[in-house]
């Protein structure tokens, strides 16, 4: 029976697993290309491996893989994608579409001239995707859809590299981003999600630059200082919800085992690794934590820290929960300015197809249903 799935495996793991084979260096690299950058299913084509082990590795290796059950595409142009896995759990994956940088920065600069005033939409030049990382999730955040599922598993590496490839196979343009950002908390699935991250970014593999690709977080804060005393180079996206702790904990259980005390611990140890800005995820809540007195304790918590802080509107398709008014931004984003704090206001597409954040629940709803390869 073939019991080794080189989906699942990094270049080291390979290498290990691969050892009795005896392949050499060019080999092992070749085969590491075959299997992720060229997404092929058989050895046999090559022929710098003997015969002899290519044939064993024939009879030893098996590629699993996963179903698309559902393809939507809401009326700003992102798709959500329900894949099914072996065991009849449900995941969800998004294809952001993305402008081209050098459009954006003519456009804002021209704002900045006056020669254009209010929202362009601009056309797409590559897409990002967020994955998954689990089936559900344990820490049951007021605001998301995903936590009232509860957690069933971890996904395997192989898994959340097949939601990329399946969607990748599909895509018109380039994808040149991944967002683990999908459903459940990719740090309680650490060695897996750091093994996807490395295949990711390796130049046979993917070839995805390494600070395209962020890897988002509740707030894990032993997982963070593992992660700094690692060295990724992947960006790490902390979501806080809100920077006082009863708050925090209404809206974000995970603050009664990890507070804030704790997570400021953590973004430190993570900041004096990188040297950069820590981004700081902040889901606005209408009457809840978008106060004057809420931009203090975030300002406060910030304090000694370089940050840039992301503000998204929440989705709550329940209605429990309303995004923030253009007022609440004004004075909030006004607090932070005045203490020196980079705010941006992040869109958040695909509200029709329940694609937007904390609104995957392996649904399928709204938008346009998409036959396969649809473009």
């Amino acid at each position: 029976m073939a019991t080794l799935n080189l989906r699942d495996l990094d270049e080291a793991g390979q290498r290990a697993a691969l050892s009795p084979y005896q392949i050499s260096d060019r080999g092992l690299r070749k085969i590491f290309s075959h299997v992720h950058a060229k997404d092929r299913v058989s050895l046999a084509d090559l022929d710098l491996l003997p015969a002899e082990t290519r044939h064993r590795l024939a009879q030893d290796t098996h590629y699993p893989d996963i179903d698309v059950v559902d393809r939507r595409r809401s009326s700003d142009g992102f798709m959500k994608y329900l894949f099914q896995l072996s065991d009849g759990a449900r995941v969800e994956a998004v294809r952001i579409p993305l402008p081209d940088p050098a459009v954006v920065r003519e456009l804002k600069e021209k704002r900045r001239r006056g020669e254009v005033a209010g929202l362009s939409a601009l056309p797409t030049a590559k897409y990002t995707v967020c994955l998954s990382s689990q089936v559900g999730c344990a820490l049951a955040c007021a605001f998301c859809a995903t936590g009232k599922l509860g957690f069933s598993r971890n996904l395997a590496t192989w898994e959340m590299l097949a939601q990329l490839r399946r969607i990748k196979a599909e895509a018109d343009l380039p994808i040149s981003g991944i967002l683990f950002l999908g459903m459940g908390e990719p740090l309680l699935n650490y060695d897996a999600v750091i093994r996807t991250a490395k295949i990711l970014s390796h130049p046979a593999g993917h070839a995805i630059s390494a600070d395209a690709i962020s890897i988002s977080t509740a707030g894990i804060a032993p997982a963070i200082h593992r992660y700094a005393e690692e060295r990724h180079p992947y960006r790490l996206i902390v979501s806080l919800g809100a920077a006082e702790s009863t708050l925090r904990a209404r809206l974000m259980p995970i603050e009664r085992t990890h507070d804030l005390a704790r997570l400021r611990e953590a973004i430190q140890a993570y900041a004096a690794t990188t040297g950069g800005r820590i981004t700081l995820a902040y889901v606005g809540v209408s009457g809840v934590n978008m106060g004057r007195d809420h931009a203090q304790a975030l300002i406060q918590f910030c304090a000694g820290l370089r940050v840039k802080v992301n503000l998204i509107d929440v989705n709550d398709a329940e209605g429990a929960f309303s995004p923030p008014t253009e007022e609440e931004i004004r004075i909030f984003r006004d607090e932070l300015s005045l203490a020196r704090i980079p705010l941006a206001r992040r869109y958040a597409g695909g509200k029709d197809i329940g694609a937007a954040c904390g609104t995957l629940a392996a649904t399928q709803r709204g938008g346009e249903v998409m036959p396969s390869d649809p473009g």
